[in-house]
């Protein structure tokens, strides 16, 4: 009985590291390829508290200046407040995210990145602030991407009624809402500059 018991403990310790199992893995080349920015969302599907507090806790290793970790994230997961959110976005992102279960604003302090004893380091000052936002605004996208989610960045909103709906406080400077969802449809990817244009080596 002991000997069978060891056969089968041994054969469910081999099942675990199949090729089967590896290749349900997404690699990050895969999160990549199909991260999109997504304008229409699967109303079916919601996403909970726990699952957007794995994608924060993951978004927090992101890099930033001396460790300051300015970003902040402030999240709209309640039906009232997630649509009086909604109704604060500009041009066509209320129709096109409706459908998204979570909506997050993306804020930064000022006066930490970018600043040694108080003072601007160099001549970007809080530059380096949204920066460092958007270093951690793309861990949060291929993050969520990396968990099946899908996002878009939307930078068109009335930020001063998103701080009195949010209760942000004024040393944050409000950068982005992105929504957070399924997508309903399969985007097209839109076409990459040629590399030369962008890059120069030297």
């Amino acid at each position: 009985m002991k000997r069978i018991l060891l056969i089968i403990m041994a054969a469910m310790a081999l099942s675990s590291c199949s090729p089967k199992k590896a290749a349900e893995k997404v690699g990050f080349d895969d999160v990549i390829a199909s991260r999109r920015s997504v304008r229409s969302y699967d109303p079916s599907k919601t996403i909970s508290e726990d699952e957007v507090r794995a994608l924060l806790i993951k978004t927090q290793e992101a890099p930033s200046w001396a460790n300051q970790q300015p970003s902040k994230y402030y999240v709209a997961i309640s039906d009232d407040k997630r649509q009086a959110l909604l109704n604060l976005l500009g041009g066509s992102n209320p129709q096109k995210v409706k459908d998204a279960p979570v909506l997050i604003v993306s804020t930064f302090e000022t006066g930490k990145s970018g600043f040694f004893r108080g003072q601007a380091a160099n001549e970007i000052g809080d530059g380096w602030g949204a920066y460092d936002n958007g270093v951690s605004n793309a861990y949060l996208v291929l993050c969520a991407r990396a968990m099946g989610f899908d996002t878009l960045i939307m930078g068109i909103r009335d930020s001063e009624a998103i701080r009195s709906l949010m209760d942000i406080p004024e040393n944050e400077t409000i950068m982005a809402v992105v929504s957070l969802g399924y997508r309903a449809e399969e985007p097209a990817r839109p076409s990459r500059r040629d590399l030369d244009e962008i890059a120069k080596f030297f």
